[in-house]
């Protein structure tokens, strides 16, 4: 009998209950979303639904213009997150490979940025948006969300940058490469488990943002998910809709769980990278 056999069955145990507890709140939202009002309502709580409906995702696309909510919030966290590694990746390599006067105080500058709570900044960006007639447009939240993910993606690519050997580069540079080519052709596609992290990250943030979503877009099919679901809550002064707020929490959610699905290995690639020397 192997003797770490009960040393494996604790871990795998232990294991299991973390993500049972992880995804508690997530099975529950889905199991609230296809229960009937009733079952919502009943005292004693009915944990698992006896007759499962689809009335309240049914409800949510005929009262609201739902599928203008997810579109809104793809758009602004794609185009954000795309944004922030085009910008992020060029300025990165830069502080990676070259050497310049003041460049440890702009290091520390980034990290600060990074550090410093963007609710401070709300009146500030609320100024300019109304400055620039930027009120109900999508550059209202795009470029504050690529704004505030910019020094997050410099300092991540940066670190990758690093850690890639520079004779890679030098071969590359002695076959005719430019540093633009070099970058594009040669050193991103060894750094994509980077990428792809520092996007999820990215795109996390911009698709779960709230107060500057709620404050810069006012107009109904400008609303982004968050901001529409937050809403669902207030629609009735008489009950508290629960079953459509369900609804709309499942499929705010869905979408970060299929990128997350999708991107798995990459991720992990992406966070284990430097963690063993070759």
């Amino acid at each position: 009998m192997d003797a770490k056999l009960p040393q494996r069955l604790l871990l795998g145990l232990l294991i299991l209950a973390l993500m049972l507890f992880a995804l508690t709140p997530i099975i529950w939202q889905f199991l609230t979303s296809v229960k009937t009002n009733a079952e919502i309502a009943a005292i004693p709580t009915v944990y698992w639904p006896t007759q499962w409906t689809l009335e309240h995702y049914q409800s949510l696309f005929n009262r609201r213009p739902i599928g203008a909510y997810l579109f809104n919030s793809s758009l602004i966290a794609i185009v954000s997150t795309l944004l922030s590694l085009g910008l992020g990746a060029p300025a990165a390599y830069g502080l990676a490979r070259f050497r310049f006067q003041g460049q440890n105080l702009l290091l520390g500058a980034i990290s600060m940025v990074i550090l410093f709570p963007y609710i401070f900044l709300f009146l500030g960006l609320l100024e300019l948006v109304k400055g620039l007639g930027l009120g109900n447009n999508y550059l209202a939240l795009i470029i504050p969300y690529t704004a505030i993910n910019l020094p997050l993606a410099i300092l991540v690519l940066r670190s990758f940058f690093r850690q890639l050997p520079i004779e890679i580069e030098e071969a590359a540079r002695l076959d005719g490469y430019r540093t633009m080519s070099l970058l594009w052709y040669i050193v991103l596609p060894l750094t994509l488990p980077a990428l792809v992290t520092t996007g999820i990250l990215s795109f996390i943030f911009a698709w779960n943002e709230y107060l500057l979503a709620l404050t810069f877009m006012t107009r109904e099919t400008m609303k982004t998910i968050p901001v529409a679901t937050a809403a669902i809550a207030g629609s009735s002064i008489f009950e508290i809709p629960y079953g459509p707020m369900a609804a709309a929490t499942v499929l705010a959610t869905f979408p970060l769980v299929l990128l997350v699905l999708f991107f798995q290995r990459r991720i992990v690639q992406g966070l284990t990278a430097g963690a063993i020397k070759g």
